[in-house]
């Protein structure tokens, strides 16, 4: 299969003021956001990018926008990729929300979380690692199991990816960290997926790039004795 890039979108003005921005409309990114956009042109200068999913939300729009621009690419629009609905909670300053009882499940037991009005993060999760791994298996087929694609989306969209993808349950999500603009990468095999990067936040990513095994084996069988095969 293909190989992920799963992009967290930039800064957001919403990240700078402490305002869970969820899926209200007109959230862009900061100055430091933008500048962090710019550099993906560099970040992923070594990697030859197949094809972009994205949330539709703007603040990933405009995180890939240079991106795109460089590859003269387009960006598919995923709406199950999209942020958290967090209904009632949405547009509240994050310190506002501390006192309240569900923020102790959220931390705690996130599968049994769900938002007021909103959804429940257990859907989150699987309806994000759906649309990954359809949209993983229609990259590999057109562009061939090498293929390596952007998805850009939000921090906990992605850990909840990222979350299935360790095996873990997702009680235990809350211990990964997704930087905004941070870089994970996971590549799908038939029967499991490798984590090869997480919460990359700057350096050469040519690694990620994937090269013939030196000797036939299966391609879901993980390298013995802790080689990468690079």
């Amino acid at each position: 299969m293909a190989t992920v890039i799963l992009l967290r979108h930039a800064r957001s003005t919403a990240n700078g003021s402490g305002v869970l921005a969820g899926r209200s409309l007109g959230v862009g990114l900061d100055e430091r956001g933008r500048a962090q956009a710019a550099a993906l042109v560099s970040r992923l200068k070594d990697v030859p990018v197949s094809a972009v999913v994205s949330s539709p939300l703007q603040r990933c729009e405009e995180t890939l926008a240079p991106l795109l621009a460089d590859r003269s690419l387009e960006a598919v629009a995923e709406p199950d990729l999209s942020e958290v609905d967090y209904g009632a909670w949405t547009g509240k300053a994050l310190k506002d929300l501390y006192d309240e009882p569900l923020w102790a499940v959220v931390q705690q037991h996130p599968s049994a979380a769900v938002f007021p009005d909103g959804e429940g993060l257990a859907h989150v999760q699987a309806r994000a690692v759906a649309a990954v791994r359809a949209h993983d298996a229609r990259i590999s087929e057109e562009h061939g199991p090498g293929a390596v694609w952007v998805l850009c989306s939000h921090g906990d969209v992605i850990k909840a990816v990222l979350a299935d993808a360790l095996g873990v349950h997702l009680d235990g999500f809350q211990r990964i960290v997704v930087d905004p603009c941070s870089i994970s990468v996971v590549q799908y095999t038939q029967t499991r997926p490798f984590v090869l990067r997480s919460n990359d936040n700057g350096g050469d990513l040519s690694g990620v790039v994937p090269v013939a095994p030196p000797q036939e084996a299966p391609s879901s069988d993980a390298t013995v004795g802790g080689a990468t095969g690079i």
